[in-house]
C-alpha cells in the first residue's frame, strides 16, 4: 500500500474482535497489510463466544467445519464442540497469527464519518483517523430483549441468554424461559436437570433435528494431529452434508421440495420418538416449512418435555407482573427467575453496524431504511467509500459462519490492495445488479416457497427481505471472493 499520510492513525481500522476481525486481520497480514488496528468495545477477543456462557452452549454444526480452513482444531473434544473450546479457539488464533498487537481493548466506536478523504471514528473522548474501515461487529451482538408489558417490573432475577452471570446458582428455583430457538434448544435441558420447575414459554416451536454428536477421544484428536489430510477430509464430509441441507432445501427449495419434505419427516418422527404426549407434541410441531427459521439439532430438547418439572406454555403471554408471567388465558405463573433466550437484534437500525456511518452523502442506516438492506457482496454501499461490512446483507451461505468470514476478507482484502490508497467505491450500476440478482434468485428459496409468514423469523427485516441468506451455493461465494470483478468499483 501507499504510505500513510501523518495525520492517519493506520491505514486499516476493523471494528470488532469476533472470528469476523479475527478472519479480517488474519487476511490483511496475509496481504502484506501490517498498518491497521482492531478496535474491540469488550476487554478480550471472541465476540459472541466470549459473551455466551450459559449452561449448554455449542455450536450447532459439526466443530470440523466451524473453524477456519486454514486453522484447522485437531483439539475438539466433541463433534459438537461446547462454546468455552471456541473461546480458546479464538485465543488461540489470535495468538498463532500474532493479532494482539493490532488490538485495542475496550475501544468501542460511537460514530464514524468520511472527512477529506478518510474515515474519523470517535472512540468516547477519542479519535482515530483511518484510510480504510471494516466493519466487523457481526449480527449477533445487542442481545434484544421482549417487547412484554411489565418486563421490568420482575421482582425476581431476570437473565438474558447472552449475558449469563458467572455466579448463576438456579438449582431448585422455579425458572421460566421466553423463547424457543436455537438458544433455548440448548439451555432447556441443561436447565431441567437442576430446577425445581422450568415453565418454556413458546411462540414459534423450532424444527428440530437429531444431533449425531459423540466425544472425540484423545486417541482420535492424535491420529488428527498426525495426519492433516484425515482432518481435511472430514471437514469435506461435514461441511458437504451441512451445505445439502443449507443449499439444496434452503436456497433452491423451489427445485428440491421432496429434500425439503424428508428434512421435514425426519424431525417428525424424531418428534414422535421424543416425546410422549400427544397433546405436547402437537404443541411442538411447527405449522411453517423447515428452513424459514434457524434449523436446531438436539437428542435432548424435545424429550426434556416429558419431565414433570417442565411445562411446556402456549397460550401466550400478557404481561409480566414482580411475581411472575401473566399468560393470555388469565393464569400467573409463578418465577424466582426469568430467561429471556430472544436472541439478538439483527438488521435493526442500530446494530448493523454498533455505530453510525456518516459517508459522502449521508448515514448508512437511513441509507438502507430507504433503500431495503443491501450491499454490493455483502460488503459495499454506494456512497460510502473506503467502507466495508463483514457481515452484511445477504452473506450468508450453507456451509458456516468461517466460510462466511473467509470470503469477505478474501473479497476486501482484494478491494483494498486493488484501491493502493486511493479511495474506493462500488459503482452505483454495479451494486445495483447484484441486489437484483439477489431478489431474482431469492424467488427460488424456501422463504418464498413454504409458509414462512408464521416462523416470526429473525432472517426476515421489516420490508419481508429474508436478507440473512444469500440465495448461492458456498462454492459459488468462494469464486466469487477470488473473481467478483474489480471493475464494478471505482477509484476517486
Amino acid at each position: 500500500m501507499s504510505p500513510s499520510a501523518e495525520r492517519l492513525d493506520c491505514e486499516v481500522a476493523v471494528i470488532g474482535c469476533g472470528f469476523a476481525g479475527i478472519g479480517m486481520g488474519v487476511e490483511l497480514k496475509r496481504r502484506g497489510i501490517d498498518s491497521f488496528v482492531i478496535l474491540e468495545s469488550a476487554s478480550d477477543v471472541g465476540g459472541t463466544w466470549r459473551d455466551n456462557t450459559y449452561p449448554g452452549v455449542a455450536v450447532d454444526i459439526p466443530s470440523f467445519t466451524y473453524s477456519f480452513s486454514y486453522a484447522q482444531n485437531p483439539a475438539w473434544s466433541r463433534v459438537f464442540a461446547r462454546g468455552n473450546e471456541l473461546k480458546t479457539y479464538a485465543d488461540l488464533c489470535t495468538e498463532r497469527f500474532e493479532l494482539r498487537p493490532h488490538i485495542r481493548f475496550s475501544s468501542r466506536v460511537r460514530e464514524a464519518r468520511f472527512v477529506d478523504g478518510h474515515w474519523r471514528l470517535q472512540l468516547g473522548d477519542a479519535v482515530l483517523r483511518a484510510r480504510y474501515v471494516i466493519s466487523a461487529t457481526g449480527l449477533f451482538t445487542e442481545p434484544k430483549l421482549p417487547a412484554i408489558a411489565g418486563l421490568d417490573s420482575f421482582a425476581g432475577q431476570r437473565i438474558h441468554s447472552a449475558r449469563w452471570p458467572a455466579a448463576a446458582e438456579l438449582r431448585g428455583q422455579r425458572v421460566g424461559i421466553i423463547g424457543t430457538g436455537a438458544t433455548s434448544v440448548q439451555l432447556v435441558p441443561a436447565l431441567a436437570r437442576q430446577v425445581a420447575k422450568l415453565s418454556v414459554f413458546q411462540r414459534t416451536p423450532p424444527w428440530v433435528l437429531p444431533r449425531l454428536d459423540a466425544k472425540l477421544s484423545k486417541t482420535f484428536q492424535a491420529l488428527l494431529r498426525t495426519a492433516p489430510p484425515l482432518q481435511w477430509a472430514i471437514r469435506a464430509g461435514t461441511s458437504a452434508g451441512t451445505e445439502a441441507v443449507m443449499v439444496l432445501a434452503i436456497v433452491y427449495q423451489k427445485q428440491f421440495p421432496l429434500l425439503v419434505r424428508a428434512i421435514e419427516l425426519i424431525a417428525r418422527a424424531h418428534l414422535r420418538a421424543q416425546v410422549r404426549d400427544a397433546r405436547t407434541r402437537a404443541a411442538l410441531t411447527p405449522r411453517y416449512g423447515f428452513g424459514c427459521n434457524r434449523p436446531t439439532f438436539s437428542n435432548t430438547y424435545l424429550s426434556s418435555f416429558n419431565r414433570q418439572n417442565v411445562v411446556l406454555e402456549t397460550s401466550g403471554i400478557a404481561e409480566v407482573v414482580p411475581e411472575g408471567v401473566v399468560t393470555r388465558d388469565g393464569r400467573t405463573v409463578a418465577l424466582d427467575t426469568l430467561i429471556c433466550a430472544t436472541g439478538f437484534k439483527t438488521y435493526e437500525r442500530g446494530n448493523l453496524p454498533t455505530f453510525e456511518v456518516h459517508g459522502r452523502e449521508g448515514e448508512l442506516g437511513a441509507y438502507w431504511e430507504a433503500n431495503r438492506f443491501q450491499a454490493y457482496q455483502g460488503a459495499s454501499v454506494p456512497g460510502f467509500p473506503n467502507f466495508f461490512v463483514m457481515i452484511g446483507p445477504y452473506t450468508a451461505t450453507g456451509s458456516s459462519w468461517f466460510s462466511i468470514v473467509e470470503n469477505q476478507a478474501r473479497h476486501i482484502a482484494r478491494c483494498l490492495t486493488h484501491a493502493g490508497g486511493r479511495a474506493i467505491e462500488v459503482r452505483p450500476e454495479a451494486h445495483a445488479r447484484f441486489f437484483a440478482g439477489i431478489q431474482r434468485r431469492s424467488k427460488n428459496s424456501v422463504f418464498h416457497n413454504n409458509g414462512c409468514a408464521q416462523s416470526n423469523s429473525y432472517y426476515f427485516d421489516k420490508h419481508g427481505d429474508a436478507l440473512f441468506y444469500r440465495p448461492a451455493s458456498g462454492f459459488e461465494a468462494y469464486l466469487e471472493s477470488h473473481l467478483s470483478p474489480l471493475s464494478d468499483y471505482q477509484l476517486l
